[in-house]
C-alpha cells in the first residue's frame, strides 16, 4: 500500500466514470495523484460481486475506495472487506445529492446527522488500520453553511478521520438534479479556508469548480495565512485528462518530463489486450475513458469519432485504437466533416 495522506491532488469519485479502467488510464499520466473509486454502497460490498465491485490493478496505488452507507455495523464490515482488497484509504460519501442516495439514507443528507456520521467513522476506524476520510458539501438545503459545516466537522473530525474533502457548494436535496447540484449552487471557497483556520491540524482538501491546474495551484497557495492540504478535480480531469500529465511536476514538484499522450496510448495496449481476453469484454469499456486525451490537438475529433463509433463493435480490437491514433499522428488525413 501507498501513503495517500495528505491528498495533495486527487481525482474525484464519479459514478459511471472512475472505474478500474479509468483509474489505470489516469495512473499512466500521474504517479502521485490519489485516485478514487466510484461510490460503492456498504450492502453491495457485503452481499454483491466483490471482485467486480472492488477489483483493481496494483498499478493504481494510491487508490481510495469511497463507500456509501449510514449503518455503522455495515460500514465496519464493508471497511474490513475493502481493506482486505488492498485499498490505501476508505472515504465515506457525505456529499452525493441524488434521489437514490437519499432514499438509502446516505450521501449529502448525512450532513444533517453529524452524530450518526461520527458513529460510522468510529466503527470503521475501529475495524481497519487504513485511514478513514470523509467527503462532504458545505451544507444542504436552507441550512446556513457557515453554521452547518463547522457543526458537522466539530462532530465528525474527533471520531478519527484522517482527512476531509469539501465540495465547496451547497447540495439542494429537492429541486435540483445531481447535474445541477454540480454547477447551480454558488461556490464558497473562502468558507473552506475558514474551516481550515478553525481546524489547522485536520487535513482538508477542496473540491468544486476547479477547471485547471492554474486554479488548483492558486487554491493550494496560502490565503490570509491559511494553507489547504489538497485539491480534488473531477470532471475537468476526466474530460481533459492531459491535465493529469502535469500533476507530478506542478503539484508535487517532481523532476522529469510530463507523460507523453502517445506513449500513454501505447502503454494502454497490454492492459487492453488482457481486458479483451476476458469473457464479455469490449474495447469501448476502456476506450470510452480515453476520448478526451488529445483535446485541443489536430486530429482530436477524428480520435473521438473513431473510438466512439468503432470501439463499440463487439469484435473491435486494438486495430481500432491504432486507427484512431493514426488520425492524431497524421491530422491532415482527417476528413473536413470530422
Amino acid at each position: 500500500m501507498t501513503d495517500v495522506s495528505p491528498l495533495r491532488f486527487s481525482v474525484a469519485p464519479m459514478m459511471e466514470w472512475t472505474d478500474r479502467h479509468c483509474r489505470f488510464f489516469h495512473r499512466l499520466m500521474t504517479r502521485r495523484a490519489a485516485l478514487f473509486t466510484e461510490m460503492v454502497t456498504a450492502p453491495a460490498v457485503i452481499h454483491g460481486e466483490r471482485a467486480r465491485l472492488l477489483g483493481f490493478s496494483a498499478e493504481e496505488h494510491p487508490v481510495v475506495c469511497q463507500l456509501g452507507g449510514s449503518d455503522p455495523a455495515q460500514l465496519a464490515e464493508a471497511a474490513r472487506i475493502v481493506e482486505g482488497f488492498g485499498y490505501d484509504q476508505i472515504d465515506l460519501n457525505c456529499g452525493c445529492p441524488s434521489d437514490r442516495v437519499q432514499s438509502g439514507r446516505f450521501g449529502a443528507c448525512l450532513m444533517a446527522e453529524p452524530d450518526l456520521v461520527a458513529s460510522c467513522v468510529s466503527a470503521m476506524r475501529d475495524a481497519v488500520a487504513i485511514p478513514i476520510s470523509v467527503k462532504c458539501r458545505i451544507g444542504i438545503d436552507e441550512a446556513d453553511p457557515n453554521e452547518m459545516l463547522p457543526a458537522f466537522v466539530d462532530k465528525v473530525a474527533p471520531a478519527g478521520i484522517a482527512s476531509l474533502t469539501v465540495h465547496a457548494r451547497k447540495a439542494w436535496l429537492q429541486g435540483l438534479s445531481p447535474k445541477e447540484n454540480r454547477s447551480v449552487p454558488p461556490l464558497d471557497h473562502d468558507l473552506v479556508f475558514r474551516l481550515k483556520r478553525a481546524w489547522p491540524a485536520l487535513e482538508i482538501a477542496i473540491n468544486g469548480g476547479i477547471r485547471s491546474l492554474d486554479e488548483a495551484e492558486a487554491l493550494l497557495a496560502p490565503r490570509d495565512g491559511v494553507r489547504l492540504n489538497g485539491v480534488m478535480l473531477g470532471r475537468a480531469a476526466y474530460e481533459t485528462p492531459e491535465i493529469l500529465k502535469q500533476v507530478d511536476r506542478r503539484i508535487f514538484g517532481e523532476d522529469g518530463p510530463d507523460a507523453d499522450p502517445f506513449e500513454v496510448v501505447e502503454a494502454m495496449k497490454p492492459y487492453l489486450s488482457r481486458h479483451l481476453g476476458e469473457p464479455g469484454a469490449k474495447l469501448a469499456q476502456v476506450t470510452r475513458h480515453m476520448l478526451g486525451l488529445f483535446s485541443g490537438r489536430p486530429g482530436a475529433r477524428a480520435w473521438r469519432r473513431i473510438l466512439t463509433v468503432k470501439a463499440t463493435d463487439p469484435a473491435a480490437g486494438l486495430e481500432v485504437l491504432d486507427e484512431a491514433l493514426a488520425a492524431v499522428r497524421r491530422p491532415s488525413a482527417e476528413p473536413l466533416s470530422a
